[in-house]
């Protein structure tokens, strides 16, 4: 579309998707929710939500913001995934989200919590007593990649791609960008392979997988929805996991204060973990499209344009959270949206939370320190997190 200009919507030249931006968005983030509740960047030719009210509202209007149309911000993704639960809504969305999210319930987790937990001990003493370890590969990659594969049921073959997979699958969400345009082959390797491979026959009996193929069986979803439906399971359930696990560690070897607290008082992990979301979204933004006009606190949003709601951002807004680039373990943000909100709140959220509480009070039981050695923060479109985090523990 073309720039609204007879709209009164506040501009921004900032780009959120350069390198530089990428690795430190917070300032830009603070200035665009200093510019308005909705800014139009000129570049992408879509609006910035960046406050809390604002992403918020938007998550929650799917009638208005609409992620039926893709929620990618680029045409060829929003076509790959048209139809998934991702990029579907109302009727639609829930009979295929009822589907999905069935082994994902808080019932069905908490049936993982004695596995997961023990996983997580084994792990956890395992890295300990080398002494030094990458977080961001020998401790948070572990538990996402064991649980994830075997509960999905994915045959052995092609599951080694699961992480270039799910990375390139979040990087073609951005804009059409060098990143993005990259990882397209990468994503049809993805598709092929939930087409091919994620079969009946191929995948594990009683496994999530093959209940999608049995909820197509008794006629609850259209059987060609099956293998987009396969890629809910196979990739927002990885790296977002991983990057939240690498960023809770990097955070507390930066805050030892904030670790001393969660080792001599393990029931505030539960808290922990939501500060650490709030403060480093693993995920920082999606987008939705306007299927007719909206004013977002005085700011009028026209139909048919694109918005692009920033997890990140709206978690470190001033107006929703007091001193907010300040890791605090006892703030208990539990209106953060690194899981969004709404009709499209992260399926896996049950999971990734009891991933990450399992990890943290193994640790918390076995060390006093970490130390930090070597980092490396990934350059992605859409994900937060370190691709190296070398710790040395004490």
């Amino acid at each position: 579309m073309t720039a609204p200009t007879t709209l009164k919507a506040p501009e921004s030249d900032y780009d959120p998707y350069t390198d530089a931006a990428l690795l430190n968005p917070w300032p830009g983030y603070r200035d665009l929710r200093d510019a308005g509740p909705a800014v139009w960047l000129p570049k992408y030719e879509m609006f910035a939500l960046t406050r809390h009210a604002s992403v918020g509202d938007a998550l929650r209007d799917w009638s208005t913001f609409a992620s039926a149309y893709g929620v990618m911000m680029n045409d060829p993704m929003n076509q790959v995934l048209r139809g998934n639960t991702l990029c579907s809504d109302g009727a639609d969305h829930d009979v295929l989200r009822r589907v999905v999210i069935k082994p994902l319930r808080p019932q069905a987790i908490t049936e993982l919590t004695e596995e997961i937990s023990r996983e997580a001990d084994e792990l956890v003493e395992r890295v300990v007593k080398q002494g030094s370890f990458d977080a961001a590969t020998d401790l948070a990659h572990h538990l996402p990649l064991t649980i994830v594969s075997k509960l999905v049921g994915l045959p052995e073959e092609g599951r080694e791609r699961l992480l270039e997979w799910a990375s390139a699958l979040f990087n073609c969400i951005g804009p059409l960008n060098e990143r993005a345009i990259s990882a397209f082959p990468v994503v049809q390797e993805m598709v092929d392979y939930a087409t091919t491979q994620a079969v009946r026959g191929k995948l594990k009996p009683g496994s999530w997988g093959e209940a999608l193929h049995d909820a197509a069986d008794r006629g609850e979803v259209p059987l060609e929805a099956v293998p987009v439906m396969m890629v809910d399971y196979m990739g927002p359930s990885l790296d977002t996991t991983i990057f939240a696990i690498t960023s809770a560690v990097w955070l507390f070897a930066q805050h030892p204060d904030q670790w001393d607290l969660v080792r001599e008082n393990p029931k505030l992990i539960p808290s922990a973990v939501n500060e650490v979301l709030r403060m480093e979204a693993p995920i920082q933004d999606f987008s939705r499209y306007t299927v007719k006009e909206f004013d977002m606190d005085g700011v009028t949003i026209p139909p048919d344009s694109r918005a692009i709601v920033f997890y990140g951002a709206a978690n470190r807004d001033e107006r929703q959270y007091p001193d907010p680039d300040r890791f605090d373990v006892r703030r208990s943000p539990t209106n953060h949206l690194a899981f969004g909100t709404g009709p499209h709140v992260c399926l896996g959220l049950y999971l990734a939370r009891l991933e990450m509480t399992s990890l943290f009070t193994a640790l918390a039981r076995r060390v006093r320190r970490f130390d930090l050695g070597d980092t490396e923060r990934a350059l992605h479109n859409i994900l937060r997190g370190f691709t190296k985090l070398q710790v040395a523990v004490s």
